[in-house]
């Protein structure tokens, strides 16, 4: 009918809403800090669940059968080992449920003796229990690395969004990026997620995302500024039209990545049992969300 009006739908896709962005702003500023808040307290008090890649020490897996969590901290009690202290979880996935034990760097002697332990407890060969170890100088240079490579990056995209655009916006693109990794970093702190190399790519993968949102938002204010420019429509009002007119692009795009990440999650994950593959998609997916 030419007189109705076309629902809420309608207008997101044509991006017609008339949503008051500016006017939400302190409201969003409020409940942004409380969250960024919450995670630099929970940073703070609890720190991040390093994996061993960044720690160092050694790693068994071995096939649960009748073995509990208690049992492989048994196991590390009766090899001289602090069984309480070390990190020992259930891993799910691929059709059989296996029993992850971290500690410490330790002696040959004691990854050979603590392996043949955990093989007689679960009552399973030697050779399907695996072991892993890694240096904890190896994860300082990795990390380090990682840190270097985000600098260099923040400077790039500085420099580059300054000359496109202006430097307000620069800034502006700097604390979006920040935000966005810092409360993935805090969920991860609060939930007690482990950190290993596949979440750390997806934290750069975050990063990628959100300055392409970023962009996309503020060429478009641009845009629209220019449009306006011989008028006396308010900044305020182009930019609220410029968020109008990007929403559905906005929420489209983190819908249709989110699609094969959650797939990710689930098949790679729960059905294969790929723990690189579930690190990167829970990161992904807290970011995505977190960033739009």
């Amino acid at each position: 009918m030419s007189g109705s009006r076309p629902g809420a739908l309608s207008r997101l896709v044509a991006g017609r809403t008339q949503i008051d962005f500016i006017g939400w702003r302190r409201r969003a500023f409020i409940t942004t800090a409380a969250v960024l808040l919450v995670a630099i307290a929970s940073l703070l008090a609890r720190g991040l669940n390093l994996g061993i890649d960044f720690e160092g020490g050694v790693v068994w897996e071995v096939p649960s059968g009748q073995m509990t969590v208690e049992d492989a901290r048994g196991v590390l009690d009766a090899n001289g080992l602090d069984g309480s202290s070390a990190k020992v979880q259930t891993l799910s996935g691929g059709g059989e449920d296996r029993i992850r034990v971290q500690v410490a760097d330790q002696t040959d002697q004691i990854r050979i003796d603590v392996r043949q332990a955990l093989a007689d407890a679960a009552a399973v060969p030697v050779d399907e229990v695996s072991v892993e170890s890694v240096s904890a100088s190896w994860g300082r240079s990795i990390t380090e690395k990682a840190i270097r490579a985000l600098v260099v990056f923040f400077v790039i995209l500085t420099v580059f969004i300054a000359w496109r655009f202006e430097w307000k916006m620069a800034v502006a693109a700097l604390a979006a990026i920040a935000h966005d990794v810092l409360v993935t970093v805090g969920v991860y702190s609060l939930i007690g997620f482990e950190v290993s190399p596949a979440t750390v790519v997806a934290f750069l993968t975050i990063l990628g995302y959100s300055l392409y949102d970023t962009i996309v938002v503020f060429d478009k204010v641009r845009e629209t500024d220019e449009r306006f420019s011989g008028s006396r429509v308010p900044y305020a009002d182009g930019v609220n039209v410029a968020l109008n007119q990007v929403l559905f692009r906005s929420v489209n795009t983190t819908v249709t990545t989110l699609v094969p990440v959650v797939s990710l999650l689930v098949v790679g994950s729960q059905i294969m049992g790929a723990i690189a593959l579930r690190d990167f998609a829970v990161a992904l997916t807290i970011g995505l969300m977190a960033g739009t």
